[in-house]
């Protein structure tokens, strides 16, 4: 076999790696490809042979580059190591970043001169993707469900469950609705995990949680050099979740500048990184969740309408669990089975008049609060039953708490004739809420958030 042929050969047993690799020269340009390099980045060979490596944007390599070192990577410095199983993002020709993990090494001749970096890059988008699967179904898996991680036989969740499932089956963006701790996450989970894109990633973001600057960050990621402190390129939740669900919990913090870009990327599905201005495209299904009323936040000018209308497709409204109390003893029973894993104890309930006690809280916490009460109960009790003392006071007191109000009411006093408006309609369609919102010239959230507001019940309202 002579040298041509042998090139061939060579050249053929490249391009079966699965993984990218590309040769870069002494002075950074890059000298050979394989195929896999060119699926990987969307770069032909011709449009990367020639090219410096920096148009990878490699995280990495800005740890083994020096301004002040005599060659351009401080690999080829004397007596440093090969790069090992490092992982870092490169960009790609549209400009999305790609996980990988990149292997680097020198290749000398026979008098010890270096010839270039071998390099090759190993796709981890779907290690990650799995990964967050993983830790999604782990969550799941932390009490034995009925339905997705939620637990419930009465009627309204049975209601629940009904719209999760016609829901998942949409590509329509969901909002989903509740006080705090009625389990709005374990929803949006749901959606995801029995809708069509189910295999796509799930991302999730707490709105709240975060001040301007970093929530646009974490939302559309950033450019190498935005702002102070962003030393790498950074992809944002909303590129993670292409081709998945994005949830943005407590989507009614969310401040008015960020608003209009986060509406900009739910009209056209694209956007640009803090920083730079290449579009980036998305293909995103938005799942919102907030405990506020929206409507007293557009009327305050808080929060924009167009982009209320567009998030506000599909609305799933959570009941508190003091309108589900026929179902406490599931939820209790499946609580003390997972408790009973976690704390190698083997408690089998609860007791006759902890059980009273528990039926008649209000329970303004709702589910979140019932899982705490049960923690502490575990803590307090060496028994196989938890008693009535056991139970935190204010619940074991039986202090019932009246019933809250919503945290999806405004602070501001109630309007006298909203109430008696709200009720002269209902009174009017017999308890029909839509018709009820069309009397008003509002939608059926707002109906229902006013009913939880003056504490509305439909079964003491008299007919006209």
């Amino acid at each position: 076999m002579n040298d041509h042929e042998m090139n061939i050969f060579w050249k053929k047993i490249v391009n079966t790696i699965n993984d990218g690799l590309m040769f870069v020269g002494p002075e950074g340009s890059i000298l050979m490809v394989n195929k896999a390099f060119e699926a990987l980045t969307g770069y032909t060979s011709n449009e990367a042979i020639g090219m410096s490596c920096d148009m990878l944007g490699c995280d990495a390599c800005e740890h083994t580059r020096a301004s002040k070192a005599e060659s351009w990577c401080k690999l080829f410095e004397p007596g440093r190591q090969d790069m090992k199983k490092c992982r870092c993002q490169v960009r790609r020709k549209d400009g999305s970043f790609l996980p990988v993990l990149k292997n680097a090494s020198i290749l000398w001749d026979e008098t010890h001169t270096a010839l270039g970096v071998v390099e090759t890059l190993t796709d981890i988008s779907e290690l990650i993707r799995l990964d967050e699967k993983l830790h999604i179904l782990t969550r799941q898996c932390d009490i034995e469900t009925d339905f997705f991680g939620m637990v419930g036989k009465s009627p309204v969740m049975l209601n629940v469950f009904e719209m999760v499932r016609r829901a998942a089956q949409s590509r329509a963006p969901v909002i989903i609705l509740g006080e705090s701790g009625t389990g709005k996450e374990l929803v949006a989970n749901a959606i995801h995990l029995c809708g069509s894109r189910k295999n796509g990633p799930f991302i999730q973001l707490n709105c709240a949680a975060l001040n301007e600057a970093v929530l646009e960050s974490e939302l559309f990621g950033h450019a190498k050099g935005a702002f102070t402190g962003a030393y790498n390129n950074r992809i944002g939740r909303f590129e993670a979740a292409n081709q998945g669900d994005f949830f943005l919990d407590e989507i009614g913090d969310i401040p008015m500048s960020i608003q209009t870009k986060l509406l900009r990327v739910l009209e056209s599905g694209r956007f640009e990184r803090v920083g730079d201005i290449l579009p980036v495209h998305v293909d995103v299904r938005i799942i919102t969740a907030t405990n506020k009323d929206l409507d007293e936040l557009i009327r305050k000018s808080e929060f924009r309408q167009d982009l209320f209308f567009r998030i506000n497709v599909i609305p799933i409204l959570l009941p508190p669990l003091r309108d589900r109390k026929e179902d406490l003893p599931l939820l209790i029973n499946a609580f003390i089975r997972h408790l009973n894993i976690k704390t190698g104890k083997r408690i089998q309930g609860l007791s006759h008049d902890a059980m009273e006690a528990v039926m008649d809280y209000a329970w303004p916490g709702n589910i979140r609060e019932l899982k705490n009460a049960l923690e502490y109960a575990f803590v307090t009790t060496d028994g196989s039953l938890i008693q009535w003392a056991h139970l935190p006071k204010k619940i074991s007191g039986q202090q019932n708490i009246c019933p809250p109000r919503d945290s999806l009411i405004s602070a501001d006093p109630p309007v006298p004739d909203e109430k008696s408006e709200l009720i002269r309609a209902l009174r009017e369609t017999k308890g029909n809420q839509s018709r009820a919102a069309r009397i008003l010239n509002i939608n059926r959230v707002t109906v229902w958030n006013r009913m939880k507001k003056y504490g509305i019940d439909l079964k003491t309202l008299t007919p006209v």
